[in-house]
């Protein structure tokens, strides 16, 4: 069932807010992410196009352009998602050799390339996201024919190398995981998506289709292996079998629980929320929140997966916070005070009394707040 057809848990309201309350949250946060003049993420260019950027770096990214074009559709903002769509489209994809048919994942505001290469979860955002736009709103033309560039974009993913094509895929095709990076021999665990790898098994070109259903497997069989059984932490690049990243790369070291890896409890309780697949991996947010022990001073560094902390302070705290107070979803519903849920409570508590981050770290931060804001609240919604 798509959009306004299946019902979704409403979080916020089981913790007793009302529904003026959190329309009116949702309302002057995504005023507030779009068209505040000091704090927005988003800008209008020209007539026809937009970009997301981020404020720590300076750049646009296929990470934050995805997150715009899910944001607006779950919205029912066209026009920003058109404006974003073009951008992308005009400045970020490739449209000849190795990376033809994939996008830049970061450019000058400008629109010039930083990078030729893609980053894979920029892809399977863009993908779905132009599905749920095909359905909602309708396919238009050229590029505004949504659903035939949704298939394009998983038909690369998939068969890169292939007949003559250059480059190579962004799954591994033979156990099915997402990888870093094309060609890459490791995986990042928040690029697991298997809630949306169920969609593209229904809504991708017809030969792929039993790929992604066996893809959706794959990764919800990784996440359990992924996520340490006692802290529920994951790192930010792991090897296909769960393992932490344990060597060097050329741009630093991604073997601990940081800033990629807290988006992998909020993928898990969206899960959750729109499949219900479990295989162990929804027992993940609610350690996590008992690894913090239900105290925001402990979320302040970097990690090891099993919770040996460092001493490289944590970068993105809101991001943290709200990633963790979405996989909220995956605990029940209880009134009692020992319960899962009542530790879930404080969390979402916390989050809705956190204010969103301004100031020069504030996109990573923001993105993650409206996610979980649209989650937590229902509105993060299959169409």
């Amino acid at each position: 069932m798509l959009g306004t057809e299946r019902k979704y848990r409403n979080i916020f309201k089981e913790i007793g807010k009302t529904d003026e309350e959190i329309q009116k949250r949702i309302s002057e946060s995504f005023h507030t992410f779009f068209y505040d003049e000091n704090e927005r993420i988003y800008y209008p260019v020209g007539e026809d196009m937009g970009y997301l950027t981020d404020t720590g770096n300076n750049d646009a990214r296929t990470e934050g352009m995805s997150y715009g074009m899910m944001m607006c559709v779950q919205m029912d903002m066209k026009e920003e998602f058109d404006r974003i769509w073009k951008w992308a489209k005009t400045y970020m994809y490739n449209t000849h050799g190795r990376f033809e048919g994939y996008f830049s994942w970061s450019c000058k505001l400008n629109g010039s390339k930083n990078a030729e290469g893609p980053a894979p979860d920029g892809e399977e955002f863009f993908a779905l996201a132009l599905f749920f736009a095909s359905h909602r709103w309708g396919d238009g033309e050229g590029i505004f024919e949504y659903s035939r560039e949704a298939k394009e974009i998983l038909r690369a993913c998939l068969h890169k190398g292939e007949k003559g094509r250059k480059g190579d895929p962004m799954w591994n095709l033979e156990n099915g995981q997402i990888l870093f990076v094309p060609g890459s021999k490791f995986t990042d665990p928040s690029y697991h998506l298997p809630h949306f790898y169920d969609l593209f098994a229904k809504w991708a070109y017809e030969e792929d289709r039993e790929f992604w259903k066996k893809a959706a497997k794959a990764s919800r069989e990784y996440l359990v292996a992924a996520c340490h059984k006692d802290t529920g932490l994951s790192a930010e690049y792991a090897f296909f079998d769960g393992r932490p990243m344990n060597k060097k790369l050329p741009w630093g070291y991604f073997g601990n629980f940081y800033s990629d890896s807290y988006r992998t409890v909020a993928n898990i309780g969206l899960d959750a929320e729109w499949s219900g697949e479990d295989f162990g991996q929804y027992e993940v947010p609610i350690r996590m929140m008992k690894f913090f022990k239900t105290d925001l001073e402990a979320v302040r560094c970097e990690y090891r997966i099993d919770g040996t902390p460092s001493d490289r302070t944590v970068l993105h705290p809101l991001g943290l916070l709200s990633t963790i107070a979405q996989g909220a979803l995956c605990v029940p519903y209880s009134e009692e005070k020992d319960s899962d849920f009542a530790i879930a409570k404080q969390w979402i508590e916390w989050f809705w009394n956190q204010p969103m981050r301004k100031g020069e770290r504030r996109y990573y931060d923001n993105c993650l707040y409206l996610f979980a804001l649209l989650a937590l609240s229902g509105n993060y919604r299959i169409w």
